[in-house]
């Protein structure tokens, strides 16, 4: 299936899958670019050297196209790119809109870049500064999320912009593809979908978890870092909710100790970025603290397996995917369904 994403970076099928921390290893982008789709390298919670490893890790398992997620707000951003421009990475995807001078910097090199956005003015101020697509994830999406529909923000963007969109956010099979075909997207990105899949290197007790979660098991919750933040509702969200600033605090000091042996950041650098994620909002310094390490928190239940005390990021799609298929079966699953679909749409005919 041909689109303006498929063109733009030279994949067989309009499906990304999305750069997940301590998920989106070596091991699930290459599944998912030898799939035919655009494997995306989670590198927020990689040291420099570890992202230049990681990357070449992948291009000895795949020689097809893959991309790299960055946090632009980060301290080390110019050091990561460089490392994508030296290695010949194909894409650059960023959680947070990088600047126009980064985005001239990649797109210089040869980089697709593609950020992902929550609003229509984030997505018209991307693509003025020069953004080759957009991804665009609707509240249904795990992690960071607002509070507009996919089916809602995805036309406004489409309709906003000239460049190819993709959407997230709820979405898991080939019927989702064809109805964001139909908003005008050029694809699709999936998070929790190919985090259930066996090429995830997920702990099997923490994929059981998601498994076994309801939709109603899936919440929005601020208490992690300030910003609405949509993960299973675990232990540590009871007991972040329930907690006062005190408590909260030593917990977060506690974390935000082990993530700094972790990742070599000075706790200036960690204060640093987790200020850079305010955005305006009044954040207790527990929520600061919290907000600089939320890596620590996520490797706790996505390495660690400790579904007790990790966040557990997740889209809403949790509560009706029931199967852990290889990325390859998944995609071939998808695509087939999607054709299926338009076919049957195809020999619908208008009753006067």
């Amino acid at each position: 299936m041909e689109t303006a994403l498929t063109r733009l970076v030279g994949i067989r099928h309009p499906i990304v899958q999305t750069g997940m921390g301590w998920v989106a290893g070596p091991r699930l982008v290459s599944a998912s670019a030898n799939a035919g789709a655009l494997g995306i390298l989670g590198s927020a919670t990689m040291t420099v050297d570890r992202l230049r490893e990681a990357i070449r890790q992948v291009r000895s398992r795949t020689d097809a196209p893959f991309g790299v997620n960055l946090r632009a707000d980060a301290s080390d951003a110019g050091d990561r790119v460089r490392i994508l421009i030296e290695e010949g990475v194909r894409v650059a995807s960023f959680a947070l809109a990088p600047s126009a001078e980064l985005i001239a910097e990649l797109k210089e090199a040869g980089v697709v870049v593609i950020p992902s956005i929550g609003a229509r003015r984030h997505a018209e101020k991307v693509a003025a500064w020069g953004a080759d697509a957009v991804i665009v994830q609707g509240g249904e999406g795990g992690g960071h999320t607002g509070e507009v529909a996919t089916t809602v923000l995805l036309p406004q963007v489409v309709d906003a912009v000239r460049i190819p969109v993709v959407a997230a956010g709820g979405f898991f099979d080939g019927r989702g593809l064809v109805t964001a075909l139909a908003y005008g997207a050029a694809g699709i990105a999936m998070g929790t979908r190919f985090l259930l899949t066996s090429d995830s290197t997920v702990p099997d007790a923490v994929k059981a978890r998601y498994l076994a979660a309801t939709v109603k098991d899936v919440t929005v919750t601020t208490a992690v870092d300030g910003l609405p933040h949509r993960m299973l509702r675990t232990d540590l969200v009871d007991a972040l909710e329930d907690s006062g600033r005190a408590k909260a605090l030593l917990h977060a000091m506690r974390r935000a100790a082990g993530f700094r042996k972790l990742s070599g950041l000075t706790w200036r650098q960690m204060v640093r970025d987790g200020l850079a994620l305010k955005h305006g909002k009044e954040l207790s310094w527990s929520q600061v603290l919290l907000a600089a390490n939320t890596p620590m928190l996520l490797k706790s239940a996505m390495v660690d397996g400790r579904t007790d005390l990790g966040v557990m990021a997740s889209g809403q799609v949790a509560g009706v995917i029931e199967d852990l298929p290889p990325c390859a079966e998944l995609v071939e699953r998808i695509m087939k369904e999607a054709e299926g679909t338009i076919e049957s749409l195809g020999s619908l005919r208008s009753v006067r």
